[in-house]
């Protein structure tokens, strides 16, 4: 085990920002924290880091808590911007570097192999403020990784950037987890979660409502998903019972289905309808999963 959470809550005053959480992220393991803002997840974040105190239980990194003194195994980068608008990149990540115990020429290697990857060698030299929001945020993620962090948290790493520079950051990302780090994910694209974590973590009103591997969280959903292609009108299955959503598109039809027991009937009644081309059931989506959970524990 590398991190473990167990029994944590944090209490500020009569709120609970987060209740009871328990769960362990193994080393090498990219783990997604999810859930809607102020579900408690950046303040798991920062209890993590040390930089808050649990109210109650205990946080530790292979069997250690995390502070000041050992913060140089830790990379951290929040949602937020950490950055300091009038300093030029190069002078900005040498100074993150050289707080995290790194030597200078180390942090200069670096500093060149990163800009390097991210194609933003001109930068070096010019101010933060002058740079877009998706480069601010190429900065930000490389002053995180710089001094080669065994445990990485990333709270919305992708936030400004096209698509381009989101598969170029996502490749990175993969590329550290491959070399042994362990990462904590958090984003509100549930799409990227699903690409890219094994396990995760859906929190609500500061308490786990979801947890555990994402294949089996899947495996374990009712609901499920039904594409037909077929030559003939579909829209007679609106009135199946336990047809959740219906939408047809230009050359097929998405049925939205309570459980398989459903998708076996509706099969049934396509099959006496005519040629079908298609019939396929779909597992649930990590957006359909993260709505049904989220949705049932705030009604």
């Amino acid at each position: 085990m590398s991190l473990v959470i167990q029994d944590v809550s944090k209490r500020f005053g009569n709120f609970t920002a987060v209740n009871n959480l328990s769960l362990t992220v193994e080393e090498g393991q990219m783990f997604g924290m999810l859930g809607a803002n102020g579900a408690g997840k950046t303040t798991t974040f920062r209890m993590t880091l040390g930089l808050l105190t649990p109210s109650e239980g205990e946080i530790t990194w292979k069997g250690k808590k995390l502070g000041y003194k050992n913060s140089s195994l830790v990379g951290y980068l929040p949602e937020e911007r950490g950055l300091y608008p009038k300093l030029k990149v190069a002078d900005q990540l040498h100074f993150f570097g050289r707080l995290r115990g790194m030597k200078k020429k180390e942090i200069r290697k670096e500093i060149e192999d990163w800009l390097e990857k991210f194609q933003i060698s001109d930068y070096r030299n010019k101010a933060i403020e002058e740079l877009s929001k998706g480069n601010q945020q190429k900065i930000q993620f490389i002053a995180s990784v710089l001094h080669k962090p065994e445990l990485l948290i990333l709270d919305e790493p992708f936030s400004g950037l096209d698509p381009v520079n989101v598969n170029l950051l996502k490749d990175e990302v993969t590329k550290l987890k491959e070399a042994g780090t362990t990462i904590v994910f958090s984003s509100h694209r549930m799409e990227h979660v699903e690409e890219l974590c094994e396990k995760l973590c859906i929190m609500h009103h500061g308490s786990p409502v979801v947890l555990g591997k994402l294949k089996d969280i899947k495996r374990s959903h009712k609901v499920k998903h039904i594409v037909i292609h077929a030559d003939f009108e579909t829209s007679f299955l609106k009135s199946v019972p336990g047809v959740i959503h219906y939408k047809e598109t230009v050359d097929s039809t998405r049925i939205q289905v309570a459980d398989e027991t459903v998708a076996k009937q509706i099969f049934q009644q396509v099959a006496q309808k005519g040629f079908v081309n298609k019939f396929e059931v779909e597992e649930p989506t990590l957006n359909d999963i993260f709505i049904e959970k989220v949705g049932k524990a705030s009604a």
